[in-house]
C-alpha cells in the first residue's frame, strides 16, 4: 500500500509542477506580446483615451466586418487569412501588419484606415481571446 501512496503523491506533485509551468508560460507569452522588442512601442491615439473600451471594441468590430471578415472569416477563425483568436503578438505588430500588409498575402490599409480605426481593430482582435 505504501508504494501506491508514494506513487499518488509523486503523480500529484508532477501534475502541480506541470500546471505551474503552463501558467508561467502563459504569463511570459502575454508579457512578450505586451512588451514587444519592436520599437517604438504602440501608443494608441491620445483622443481615444476618453473612449470607453466597449465602444472601441464595437467600432473595431464594425471595421473588421467591413475590411477583414472576407479573408479572416465572419468569426475571425480564419479562411484565406489566419485565425485571429488568441494571437501572441504586440499591438505594435498588429498595427504594422494592418498598415503595411503582408507581401503577396494581405493588402495594406495605410491609406484606408486612420490610427484611431486601427486602434479599434486592435481592441476588437484582443477581445477575441
Amino acid at each position: 500500500m505504501k508504494p501506491f501512496k508514494a506513487l499518488l503523491t509523486s503523480a500529484a506533485a508532477g501534475a502541480t509542477a506541470l500546471g505551474a509551468a503552463a501558467a508561467l508560460a502563459a504569463v511570459l507569452r502575454h508579457q512578450e506580446a505586451t512588451h514587444s522588442h519592436e520599437l517604438p512601442p504602440y501608443v494608441p491615439p491620445a483622443d481615444l483615451a476618453s473612449v470607453p473600451p466597449d465602444v472601441l471594441v464595437e467600432n473595431g468590430k464594425k471595421l473588421y466586418f467591413e475590411n477583414c471578415a472576407h479573408c479572416h472569416g465572419d468569426d475571425a477563425h480564419g479562411d484565406e487569412g489566419p485565425d485571429l483568436h488568441g494571437i501572441w503578438v504586440s499591438d505594435r505588430r498588429i498595427a504594422t501588419v494592418i498598415k503595411r500588409g503582408i507581401k503577396d498575402e494581405m493588402p495594406t490599409f495605410a491609406t484606408k484606415l486612420h490610427d484611431d480605426e486601427i486602434a479599434g481593430l486592435i481592441a476588437y482582435v484582443r477581445s477575441l481571446d
